[in-house]
């Protein structure tokens, strides 16, 4: 601080000589333009207001007098002397005023109106305002009227160096790959200064490194930030901190500066090869593990970090037989050891194998640190486990003739323990395959029998499951299928494939073709059907019908005659015998019903029902049935007569021997007693309202009533139908 204070007063006392100096020269120049004044001319350099300024010259050892200078931030006990206005009018008289208008007048600068010096009242900030534009003009100062026009000027704030470099977008943060060439660049920063950047060097700016060398360098005047250093290694350092210096005055003695901060990360690049953390690894496995279970884990570390550091690892040697395989976990890159085969301890006992790690991607640039890939041995040493019985073939294939007899033994089936101490087998059938119970097998042999007979027709193939269990152990178990094809034998006649409906026209032709007739059977032999058709042998001779072959397993039934009559006969039966090639051949008769019926001149089928045998003698269908009907209607009438006669004949007071209701009648005879019948009727009392008279139940006067209503109704129709 007392070094700075020093340099201060040096360089306040160099300013205020040059002030001294530079007011002396302009108020010099000021009085010789002013002269002019008393010529009623404008001195030269001065312009009337509104006039374009012209360009102004600097005389030698002299000011132009229209630019005044202050400089910035000065401050004293008395007001600064910016300059002085002269004119020739002032000899002495007291009677001239000076005036002073503008920016600042009367707030920042002030003029003596006697000597017409102008002072800064207050101190002055060259980045707030950098110039002043102030009119002078002389009066008189009793009349307040102008001696000579107005003249307008300039006050420039002169700068000095106040301000400090800033560097605004700090602190920065830069990213490089790591092993770049050196004089690789980083970033750029950059700092202002508020200063003038055109007087002086108050605004010239030097960049230089305070912390962060030799790793990095800076540009003096760029600023750019490069790499000083070769081999910079992330894995090494990750981070640096690098410390800015932005200097003014061109980074000489007395300029004022600012720092920031820089942040570098080396990113990563894939300079290190992948490396196990152990040349062996060591594993015991099951011989029982399942194909595609993990086995072991090996690792192969990575310095580099991301995408450099993933690995691919590969089985290179000691697995002739492709037993393993070894995959990438994504998450952890560990190598995951798993079985593509099953292992056999019987077999082989232990296994040696030649892992690679190798770098999934490959950076050329670093082809000289050497291969990115590294080798481990891997010993696999396999564990004896109880295994479960093993057949001699996972399914077997059967075939059997329909016609094998019950318990006859249709195959055999064997497994066996490949443990070393070897268990003995016992057999059965999982009877969830075999709901019928159609096979057995001999637990100790896996002799697998008939146990009912077998029929091609209804199944043709049965899937069984046969189990094979160690009698040691009955948890280990094995399962094997057992497919079998029943094959065919020629048990099954043939017959129609359908029952044929034939109609034959009475107006047909000798010759025609009144029904195709096939066959089916249900048998499958191996050369194909071939049925043979024939009549039976009492009706070779048939006078109404043959047979004609159509070599397709089909034939034709054709007609004899065409005297055909339905009133001769309406139906004719005709019995085809159908053979087969079997061995032995199987034979059906089958008989074939042929309706005779009218047809149409086309030989279209018009009526075949027992009407054909009505019309002959003149009687329609229609007629029989009117027929049918007045006789039915008849009947009704006799039957509803007989009821209506049957309900005229019953009382119309009903009396029952337990009607025991007590009616009490007031009446004025007297009676007689006990023995006195005839005094009252006693009807009277179950019948209160035949005292007055007869009055008739209503439910017999509505029953007739309607009787009536139906027997004439029905005699309307019977007399409609007989007319009809």
């Amino acid at each position: 601080k007392p070094q700075r204070l020093r340099r201060w007063r040096v360089w306040t006392s160099l300013l205020l000589v040059w002030i001294t100096c530079a007011t002396h020269t302009s108020m010099s120049a000021l009085a010789n333009q002013l002269r002019g004044l008393d010529q009623g001319g404008t001195a030269p350099g001065m312009r009337q207001p509104g006039e374009v300024r012209g360009t102004l010259t600097r005389a030698k050892r002299g000011w132009v007098w229209n630019q005044m200078f202050v400089l910035e931030e000065f401050s004293g006990p008395d007001p600064i002397l910016v300059g002085r206005l002269h004119t020739d009018l002032d000899v002495g008289n007291k009677n001239l005023k000076y005036v002073l208008a503008g920016e600042g007048a009367g707030t920042i600068f002030a003029i003596n109106e006697r000597t017409g010096d102008i002072h800064a009242m207050k101190r002055l900030d060259r980045e707030e305002k950098a110039e002043y534009t102030l009119t002078a003009q002389v009066i008189n100062r009793d009349t307040n009227e102008p001696l000579e026009p107005p003249s307008e000027f300039i006050i420039k704030v002169q700068d000095i160096n106040d301000n400090a470099p800033e560097f605004t977008n700090g602190p920065y943060h830069a990213t490089v790959p790591e092993m770049s060439q050196v004089g690789t660049p980083v970033t750029k920063v950059t700092a202002t200064d508020a200063d003038d950047p055109v007087y002086g060097n108050s605004a010239k700016l030097v960049y230089s490194i305070l912390e962060g060398q030799p790793y990095f360098s800076i540009d003096p005047n760029t600023a750019v930030i490069k790499i000083a250093l070769q081999g910079m290694d992330r894995e090494m350092r990750e981070e640096y901190l690098v410390v800015i210096q932005a200097k003014d005055m061109g980074g000489h003695m007395g300029g004022l500066s600012g720092t920031t901060t820089v942040t570098i990360t080396l990113t990563d690049v894939n300079d290190n090869p992948p490396k196990f953390s152990k040349s062996l690894y060591e594993f015991t496995i099951p011989e029982d593990l399942g194909i595609g279970q993990v086995g072991g884990k090996v690792k192969a570390n990575d310095r580099d970090m991301g995408e450099n550091a993933k690995s691919t690892y590969n089985v290179i040697g000691g697995d002739d037989k492709d037993v393993f395989e070894i995959t990438t976990d994504s998450q952890t890159q560990e190598g995951i050891l798993r079985l593509k085969k099953p292992l056999d301890f019987e077999n082989k006992k232990s296994y040696t194998l030649r892992v690679e790690a190798t770098n999934v991607n490959f950076d050329p640039q670093f082809s000289g640190s050497g291969p990115f890939k590294d080798t481990a041995t891997v010993k696999v040493a396999v564990e004896d486990s109880d295994e479960p019985p093993v057949f001699t073939q996972p399914s077997y294939l059967v075939e059997v003739h329909e016609n094998t007899g019950v318990n006859a033994v249709i195959e055999q089936v064997a497994a066996h323990d490949p443990d070393i101490t070897g268990s003995l087998v016992r057999y059965f059938i999982d009877r969830h395959t075999d709901l019928e119970r159609q096979f057995n097998i001999n637990v100790d042999d896996g002799k697998i029998t008939l146990a009912k007979p077998l029929d091609r027709e209804m199944d043709m193939w049965h899937n069984i499951t046969v189990t094979a269990m160690e009698v040691r152990n009955h948890s280990q178990i094995s399962r094997a299928i057992v497919a079998i094809k029943v094959l065919d034998i020629n048990d099954n006649a043939p017959e129609f494939a359908m029952e044929y409906e034939t109609f034959l026209c009475e107006n047909g032709k000798p010759g025609q073709v009144i029904q195709t007739v096939s066959a089916v059977d249900k048998d499958d032999p191996k050369n194909g059907h071939f049925f043979i058709y024939s009549l039976v042998p009492e009706m070779s001779n048939n006078p109404n019908f043959t047979i004609k072959d159509n070599k397709d397993n089909s034939i034709n039934v054709l007609a004899k005659h065409d005297t055909f009559r339905r009133q001769k006969q309406e139906m004719y039966y005709l019995p085809i015998v159908v053979s087969d090639n079997g061995s032995p051949p199987m034979s059906s008769t089958n008989t074939l019903t042929i309706r005779v019926c009218g047809c149409s001149k086309e030989g279209i089928v018009q009526s075949c029902n027992v009407e054909a045998y009505v019309l002959p003698i003149g009687l329609s269908m229609g007629a029989l049935i009117a027929i049918l009907a007045c006789i039915i209607l008849l009947l009704v009438i006799v039957v509803l007569f007989v009821t209506l006669r049957r309900h005229k004949n019953e009382p119309l007071i009903i009396k029952d021997d337990e009607d025991v209701r007590e009616n009490i009648i007031r009446y004025d005879d007297e009676g007689g007693g006990e023995e006195d019948t005839e005094a009252f009727d006693i009807a009277t009392l179950q019948n209160p309202d035949g005292i007055n008279g007869f009055l008739p139940r209503k439910d017999i006067n509505e029953l007739q009533n309607s009787i009536v209503l139906r027997l004439f109704l029905l005699f309307s129709k019977g007399h409609v139908v007989s007319s009809l």
